[in-house]
């Protein structure tokens, strides 16, 4: 049964919003909201546009913006189909795997790297250790639905716990932290955007030069020892950053 048909879609043609946009909209909201599951089949569309009284180009466009933001994908045999809502991930100190739990995306993690080499300077000044020692380098993909998500490179010092990777695939850094009796107090953040190097762009399955957000973040315990320097991009159709701003009084 097409899952649309429970759906409330109406479209308004005296608002100036494009008839495929107030479709694409309606539809990205019930991806949200749980009104459209991960693996569900869109229905026909020549069906969905007899139904709302629209072209079957109009139908089309609103299905293929969603497709272009990831939500939606197009399975050759299959049909349309529900991939996964975009994570909007709050401005607080928490980690990617626990915001992805929280979201329902099933977030799955493959350690690349688990290895201690030599602090470079911007290493050692975040982490406050003396450049060329020993850090704890850890690199990891994490995927939602069996998809990539995020490219994570992680420094810690050395002799902070045991790095088991197969602990580090089974759950989230953080988790581990703090079931080794580290307090995480506070951290400092930066947030950017830049294009996908030739390696980001092969584990991202994205195309190289393509943009992806970028998180750069030192984390300090309660006694305001720095106990990681993360470096991690993201995939910005999968993933967003949102904020709370406030009028200075």
């Amino acid at each position: 049964m097409d899952p649309t048909v429970a759906l409330d879609l109406r479209v308004d043609r005296s608002s100036p919003v494009p008839l495929y946009l107030q479709l694409s909209q309606q539809l990205e909201s019930a991806i949200e909201r749980g009104g459209l599951t991960p693996g569900s089949l869109l229905g026909n569309e020549i069906e969905l546009a007899a139904r709302l009284g629209l072209s079957r180009p109009t139908v089309r466009q609103a299905i293929q913006s969603l497709v272009d933001k990831g939500l939606l994908v197009r399975r050759r045999g299959v049909g349309t189909q529900v991939v996964h809502s975009q994570v909007k991930r709050p401005l607080e100190l928490s980690s990617l795997y626990d915001d992805l739990e929280a979201a329902g995306q099933r977030p799955a993690t493959k350690v690349l790297v688990n290895t201690v080499v030599p602090a470079s300077a911007e290493i050692a000044a975040a982490l406050g250790v003396a450049e060329g020692g020993d850090v704890h380098r850890v690199e990891r993909l994490r995927l939602a639905h069996d998809e990539p998500m995020a490219y994570l490179v992680n420094h810690l010092p050395p002799g902070l716990f045991d790095l088991d990777t197969a602990q580090l695939e089974a759950t989230g850094l953080y988790r581990l932290m703090r079931a080794a009796g580290i307090t995480l107090h506070s951290a400092r953040q930066s947030i950017g955007a830049r294009g996908a190097t030739a390696m980001e762009a092969d584990r991202l399955g994205e195309a190289e030069g393509a943009p992806l957000l970028t998180m750069r973040r030192t984390t300090f315990d309660d006694t305001g020892r720095a106990v990681e320097f993360g470096d991690h991009t993201y995939r910005p159709a999968r993933y967003s950053f949102e904020f709370q701003l406030l009028v200075r009084p």
